[in-house]
């Protein structure tokens, strides 16, 4: 059952306004930062979990953390959940649901692109053009040791195409007079344009190299010739967010936690995509630069069985030499993976959930408690629920309470 006194202190931190957020969002079957906060079970348990890891981030570890269970046992809560220990621990936060046609882990640029549009900073609306610039402003006026400017407070390990967008992002146009302006060999001098094509660019989207090119000479980026503004494949997006992490640690962030929901979607495409995804998953699992990155995967145990039936031996011809599909053998490379196991609540626990629920809504509305009667109606529901995603399985609680309590107010008048 839950610890009274301490629940309703939690309760008291926060406003009827936002708590009667907290239950509308319930009531629409969604995800709530405070509901989230106060309604997690099994909440020793993860947080345990939860700072074991973040020592390992602080220690320069490796890391990782795979949330295991069925349907409806509260995977996507607990990623957001994860999320918001993470902010409060001053990390960087993106949370991305994999899709096989939207966002498929072994397309990273789209991966990439989705890490960049969720990313969450603690305490701030902030973009991350707009946190890089100011950071670099200050590092500039209080700083003497910086012969090559914007470019020595880069980490080393981004690439060359993103630092030469950082690095334009930071600095200003070049200055022209009005008859320069005018002349012909700057007439591709738009200047208007320039903040939303880097901007677009380090987000993920393909920008045209001449395009680029011409942004760049005009932010004065002395370097960009220096390497290939075009490039294929997936890596320099992996290289990518090692160095964002980095970054974020050079910004005064712990670092960069990403969760990724829907993590059984990768066992659902072809082979060689299949492959793609389990050398990308062994990379963030166990290569990427230590002490940084966080990733979270949220995965039902139907996942790691396809890993485990998968065909190891199983090749294809490439001028007429047999390749292997898989480089390794992935089910036996990953016996030590860090998995976090979610468990079905208990009676007891669904009460004391549920006990929660009714404070919440009762402080969210103003109501006295319900009648003795409301905990037997709402658990003989939850029995009706079983196998329901848990967020459905909250918002046809509230819908009762909502219920009893409209019922309590008409015996009242």
């Amino acid at each position: 059952m839950k610890d009274t006194n301490a629940y309703l202190q939690k309760l008291n931190d926060e406003s009827p306004f936002h708590l009667r957020h907290a239950v509308e969002r319930l009531r629409e079957g969604l995800f709530d930062p405070i509901a989230v906060r106060l309604l997690t079970a099994h909440e020793d348990k993860l947080n345990a979990a939860i700072e074991q890891n973040f020592q390992q981030v602080q220690r320069g570890k490796n890391t990782h953390l795979c949330v295991c269970g069925s349907y409806g046992q509260g995977k996507s809560h607990s990623l957001t959940y994860i999320q918001q220990k993470a902010l409060e621990a001053n990390y960087v936060t993106s949370m991305v649901n994999l899709d096989l046609r939207e966002v498929p882990l072994h397309d990273f640029r789209q991966v990439y692109r989705a890490l960049l549009a969720n990313l969450q900073f603690p305490k701030a609306e902030s973009s991350l053009a707009n946190h890089w610039k100011e950071w670099v402003q200050q590092q500039m006026r209080n700083r003497n040791d910086l012969p090559n400017g914007v470019m020595d407070l880069l980490p080393d390990n981004i690439p060359h195409l993103f630092r030469s967008i950082l690095v334009g992002m930071a600095q200003k146009n070049v200055s022209l007079s009005t008859r320069q302006k005018k002349a012909k060999k700057h007439a591709n001098f738009r200047p208007r344009e320039f903040s939303y094509l880097l901007e677009s660019a380090l987000g993920g989207d393909v920008i045209p190299v001449n395009k680029l090119r011409n942004v760049l000479k005009y932010r004065q980026v002395s370097f960009y010739r220096e390497g290939s503004l075009s490039f294929k494949g997936i890596e320099i997006y992996l290289q990518m967010i090692e160095g964002l992490a980095k970054l974020f640690q050079q910004l005064g962030y712990q670092g960069w936690v990403l969760l990724f929901d829907e993590g059984e979607s990768i066992a659902q495409v072809r082979i060689a995509s299949r492959s793609r995804s389990y050398q990308i998953l062994h990379r963030l699992f166990f290569q990427v630069e230590p002490g940084r990155l966080f990733p979270v995967f949220a995965f039902t145990d139907d996942f790691f069985q396809c890993v485990k039936e998968e065909d190891y031996e199983r090749t294809y011809l490439r001028k007429e030499e047999e390749i292997p599909y898989f480089p390794e053998n992935y089910a036996d490379a990953w016996n030590d993976l860090n998995l976090y196991r979610l468990e079905d609540l208990s009676k007891k626990e669904w009460e004391g959930l549920i006990e929660k629920l009714i404070d919440l809504y009762a402080n969210a509305y103003q109501q006295p408690s319900p009648a003795e009667t409301t905990l037997p109606q709402m658990m003989a529901q939850i029995v009706q629920l079983q196998g329901e995603e848990t967020r459905y399985q909250l918002k046809a609680l509230v819908n009762q309470l909502d219920v009893i309590y409209q019922g309590e107010i008409h015996e009242f008048n």
